[in-house]
């Protein structure tokens, strides 16, 4: 039987990086990416190795340029009239100056800084592209930066582009939101500002309420079990739903029993009255307990893991263990640390981080709480960071291991083990962790195809 041909709309995508957003929509069958963008060369050349874009640099890109193509430098150095329209345009600008992570109001300096600017480039890219629907995304602390101006702005700009670019075109922003990756399957904790918007000569009033609700439906989750029952960690490496993985589970856990005694310290025994004494050793008890789930009745629990069996067969990683899995990018290859790290994180256990052993001689001077951390078998792993220094990297669940490889990195972000990484560790970690988790992009994706079916 032939295989079913897809409708391919014309899509770009921006600030791209290693290609999360871009791998959701190539996923999806849809979308001709036509040009992707960073002003790095390492994740571009990742790229390279994984899609038939050839690299050009932005100095050199014009109308005889082949595509699809990755253009690597200045965004400002690209003219986008050489696309022509488009249908889709997808990206996000750097998102450093917008983070909470860097503080308060003084250290997050949005649009004030000419890296928050950058996303007048892309406003520059939707007016010279003319795009049917484009996807904007970012970190959840843009709603706030700037005391909340920045936010307010760019969706204005983005609702006028006439007043910002001298056009006639305008959008209507049909979502708008931060949404919680977790509830769509991502087996991570991490939450990204999304914002959609189509194009206002293409809408009516009834098509626009109807995309609308489809938009909130898809990225919120709502018609699935996955966003009461979040995917694990454990599941994600090990390629097993949890009930498969009972005993996994038991021989991890026990391996910690002595840790409270070992740490004696005012967290350490916080977390045995709060954790340790409640569990039952029953992976899915203890599942239900660790993520305060109340099942609806027994039949809900099963649905549910057999959604998550699914969702691991998609993302190809059912059956397929990561544990003494060689890929031929060495992305699987456990970090070498020193035995202080070591001896340090075979007291600490799943789900706690440095503070379990405050005032002990595994002490360590940091305060903030992504150091040291020990994922959770049980739950969606911390947020994957690009950058960062000792303790940053997050641990493995398992009492022997230290920070997490980065293709366990990869698939907590959804990449398809096939996906190859080019540069050294830290240039791959954060290729990684600047990513969009793929699984996003693809429901992003999902949100775009429905937009353009309907105008």
């Amino acid at each position: 039987m032939a295989e079913k041909k897809h409708k391919l709309y014309s899509t770009a995508t921006l600030f791209s990086g290693a290609g999360g957003l871009d791998t959701g929509f190539a996923e999806s069958k849809n979308f001709k990416m036509l040009l992707a963008n960073d002003v790095l060369l390492t994740p571009a050349e990742s790229y390279s190795k994984n899609y038939r874009h050839q690299l050009v640099e932005a100095k050199n890109f014009g109308k005889k340029t082949k595509l699809p193509a990755y253009v690597v430098g200045d965004i400002t150095n690209i003219n986008f009239k050489t696309l022509g329209n488009l249908d889709c345009m997808v990206g996000g600008p750097p998102c450093q100056d917008f983070s909470i992570t860097r503080g308060g109001n003084e250290k997050r300096k949005g649009i004030t800084v000419t890296r928050g600017e950058l996303y007048l480039q892309y406003v520059r890219a939707i007016k010279e592209t003319k795009p049917k629907v484009f996807a904007f995304e970012n970190v959840p602390g843009l709603v706030s930066a700037n005391g909340g101006q920045a936010y307010k702005t760019i969706l204005h700009d983005f609702e006028n582009l006439r007043q910002v670019e001298k056009t006639e075109l305008k959008y209507r922003i049909i979502f708008n939101s931060v949404v919680d990756a977790t509830k769509i399957g991502v087996p991570q904790s991490r939450r990204r500002l999304i914002i959609i918007g189509v194009r206002s000569d293409l809408l009516d009033w009834p098509t626009e309420a109807e995309i609308a609700q489809k938009a909130e439906n898809i990225l919120s989750g709502k018609n699935s079990l996955v966003s009461k029952y979040p995917l694990t960690a454990m599941e994600a490496f090990e390629g097993k739903t949890l009930p498969e993985l009972a005993g996994k589970y038991i021989e991890i856990m026990k391996e910690f029993k002595g840790s409270v005694k070992t740490a004696n310290t005012e967290e350490s025994n916080k977390w045995k009255t709060k954790v340790w004494d409640k569990l039952s050793f029953d992976v899915v008890d203890d599942y239900l307990f660790s993520n305060k789930i109340t099942p609806k009745d027994d039949d809900e629990i099963e649905v549910a893991f057999e959604e998550h069996r699914k969702i691991l067969q998609e993302l190809g990683y059912y059956g397929k263990s990561l544990t003494g899995t060689n890929f031929s990018d060495g992305s699987n290859e456990i970090p070498n640390e020193g035995s202080e790290v070591l001896d340090r994180m075979r007291v600490i256990p799943p789900g706690m981080n440095h503070l379990f052993v405050e005032g002990t001689k595994w002490a360590v001077k940091g305060r903030m709480s992504n150091i040291y951390r020990r994922t959770d078998p049980l739950k969606p792993a911390f947020t994957v960071l690009a950058y960062g220094g000792g303790g940053t990297w997050s641990y493995h669940y398992e009492k022997g291991r230290g920070a997490l490889t980065n293709r366990e990195r990869a698939r907590l972000q959804t990449f398809p083990d096939a996906y190859v990484f080019g540069g050294n560790r830290s240039e791959v970690r954060a290729q990684i962790g600047e990513a969009v988790p793929v699984r996003l992009g693809k429901k992003i994706a999902e949100v775009a195809r429905f937009i353009l079916e309907k105008v």
